[in-house]
């Protein structure tokens, strides 16, 4: 017996509330499919998903289902920059997840198609479907196309910290806010949002070739439509999430992940999105997996080119052909296939030479965007959690995207306890090479983990600083972060973790290659190992905790709840 059907014969109420909405008898009959987005006119990645809500309700009709459509929108976090707004945006993520398993759970379904694109929205899904554990199917809203001369929005907070030194006109600051994005979707970088998009189809819980695909363009409408058809084999077959998404699938996207360069965001959501599925994914695992693995794609912010053109490439199915041998192919997916039996389809298809098409079309080959396996932008994935005194519990920094001068050195500390101190110091050109700039107090309990974006442009964007110095932070960066940016140090500063206990003129040692971050020395003098562990322990003990942030609203029950940055930064 369906689920929907278990509970109809427990709630007498349930046919009487239905009909009241339109529903005829036999339609009460049929399985029952949830179709769950983040549509509403909160930013470009959601505005538009109301039409592929719509595709997908047609098509479930015409499986013989039943559909019903559930709303519950995201922020942005580009909205959010500059403002208190942003210290929302983590936490958006587990209250939308909530709502999600409220939806789900309170009525009953039988399966559920899930549509999202950014930041939150799919990562709070992913959550959800792990929860909820029935059969269920993602739907990514694609990308935004890029502007003028390939602009993207990811540029922006380089040319605002332009205009705030003097070198770029008004005018032309205007234009490229005015310019940056000129359609719905995601942004056309691989940032967060494009990142758990690809890390949501590597997860074998959507079509293949389904994530970041243009948002103006017919094959995400028919990538919709093919999408929902496919819940009733997911319902025939009895495939629940759990029954697809295995730790080989965690190990598998992991691997895609070190191809794409991407956001070091993904080690938040996909610890919390692994929690969910019961499976235990934490950052050292993404460091492991990271290791001599080899980074492919040539795209923004790193790269040159927008996420359009990942697309274009072949999208995921073309980066998991690259890696083929370092990936379990034998992991189900919704196709009801396995990830190996899904490649070799699409070959024998010829959906390579179909979507190369696209790209040929501006002059391009499929190896300007992602590289073959033995010409790699890197030999060594794109993350390292670095490990230390400073961070005992580890912290991340997207080596990737560090110049090679600051893998390894010794810097003076400038602490800082708010993002808005520290930003003002660089644009006043307060700071100077060889310091590391701490922005703290800014973790999941400090302030919930706002972004450090316009700090880290600031700095990136001043050719002597982006080379000199470091940022090191219990906040995490925006997915279009470039430049020498160390987060989510762990513990953070609000629970007295050594980033708290930092001093003007301390020495801190970044060692990339070695994965360590240290305070060696005080006042610019070096320390042995053994004077520092008592110079912390003396401040430690001197230490006293900030008043909390927030004395009320979701941010207060955010703040008591979540953990650690390292362990996902869930609410527990």
């Amino acid at each position: 017996m369906l689920e929907s059907q278990k509970v109809r014969s427990l709630s007498p109420e349930m046919d009487s509330l239905r009909m009241g909405m339109g529903w005829t008898r036999e339609e009460l009959e049929k399985p029952q499919i949830l179709i769950e987005s983040t549509f509403g006119d909160s930013h470009p990645g959601s505005a538009h998903l109301f039409q592929l809500v719509e595709l997908a309700r047609k098509a479930v009709y015409e499986t013989g289902a039943k559909p019903a459509r559930y709303f519950a929108t995201d922020i942005c976090d580009g909205m959010a920059q500059g403002h208190d707004g942003i210290n929302y945006s983590l936490a958006s993520r587990d209250y939308l997840s909530g709502m999600i398993e409220i939806h789900a759970k309170a009525t009953t379904f039988d399966a559920g198609i899930f549509i999202a694109s950014c930041d939150k929205g799919m990562p709070a899904h992913l959550m959800a479907i792990g929860r909820i554990n029935m059969p269920s199917i993602v739907v990514a809203g694609g990308v935004m196309d890029a502007g003028p001369d390939l602009l993207t929005l990811e540029q922006i907070g380089t040319y605002s910290a332009r205009y705030e030194r003097g070198e770029i006109t008004k005018e032309e600051m205007e234009y490229y806010r005015h310019n940056a994005c000129p359609s719905c979707g995601a942004c056309s970088f691989i940032g967060t949002a494009t990142t758990m998009q690809i890390m949501a189809e590597a997860l074998g819980l959507m079509l293949p070739g389904t994530s970041v695909l243009p948002a103006t363009g017919k094959e995400l409408e028919e990538a919709a439509y093919q999408s929902a058809l496919q819940t009733k084999v997911l319902l025939e077959r009895g495939l629940r999430a759990r029954d697809i998404v295995t730790r080989k699938s965690f190990e598998n996207a992991i691997m895609v992940h070190a191809a794409i360069s991407g956001s070091t965001n993904a080690l938040i959501h996909m610890s919390a999105i692994a929690r969910e599925f019961q499976i235990d994914i934490t950052a050292d695992t993404f460091d492991k997996i990271h290791q001599n693995a080899h980074y492919l794609l040539d795209l923004r912010p790193a790269g040159r080119w927008p996420a359009q053109y990942f697309s274009y490439a072949g999208g995921v199915p073309a980066i998991m052909e690259e890696i083929k041998p370092h990936l379990h192919l034998d992991v189900m997916t919704v196709t009801g296939e396995t990830l190996g039996e899904n490649l070799e389809r699409l070959k024998r298809e010829g959906y390579y030479e179909k979507r190369q098409e696209q790209l040929h079309a501006l002059g391009l080959r499929k190896t300007d965007v992602i590289r073959d396996y033995d010409r790699p932008l890197s030999k060594n994935g794109a993350i390292s959690i670095l490990k230390g005194n400073l961070a005992p519990e580890g912290a991340v920094v997207k080596h990737s995207a560090v110049p090679k001068e600051m893998f390894e050195a010794v810097l003076t500390a400038r602490p800082f306890d708010c993002e808005e101190e520290a930003l003002s110091a660089v644009l006043k050109r307060e700071i100077h090479p060889g310091e590391a700039v701490f922005i703290r107090y800014e973790g999941p309990k400090g302030s919930g983990m706002p972004e450090m974006f316009y700090t880290t442009e600031a700095i990136s964007s001043d050719p002597e600083l982006a080379k000199t110095i470091a940022l090191i932070t219990d906040g995490r960066f925006s997915g279009a972060t470039r430049g020498p940016a160390i987060g989510h140090v762990s513990p953070e500063a609000a629970v007295g973790g050594p980033i708290a206990l930092v001093e003007e003129g301390d020495l801190i040692q970044l060692d990339i290659h070695n994965k360590t971050l240290d305070i060696i020395g005080v006042k610019n003098q070096r320390k042995t190992r053994e004077e520092m562990e008592h110079i912390l322990a003396r401040r430690k003990a001197d230490w006293k905790p900030k008043e909390p942030k927030y004395q009320e609203g979701v941010l207060k029950i955010f703040a008591k709840t979540c953990v650690s940055p390292m362990e996902g930064g869930y609410m527990d």
